[in-house]
């Protein structure tokens, strides 16, 4: 039973179900944090249009929501590029 169970993990495997277990989810929750800052900080601009100084935060949250979306899908991009390269096919 061992023996079977590690001949069948091999490191594209290993790396396939990384991929898949933590990698993916771990990216989705970081872009779902990215996508509230960047709603925060509209609504934050929207709501506080007679305050400047108010208004420059929400500025800089949508701004860095944003940033931390770009980063984040391009992340995935690269590693699905990665992925590809190497011809790991992450399990349905």
């Amino acid at each position: 039973m061992i023996g079977s169970m590690a001949a069948a993990l091999t490191p594209a495997t290993f790396l396939a179900n990384v991929e898949g277990a933590i990698v993916n989810p771990l990216i989705t929750l970081i872009a779902l944090a990215a996508f509230v800052l960047f709603l925060w900080g509209g609504v934050e601009f929207i709501m506080n249009a007679g305050d400047e100084s108010k208004r420059e935060e929400g500025k800089k949250k949508l701004i860095w929501g944003l940033v931390g979306l770009v980063v984040i899908f391009g992340a995935k991009a690269i590693l699905s590029i990665a992925l590809a390269t190497f011809g790991i096919t992450p399990p349905a």
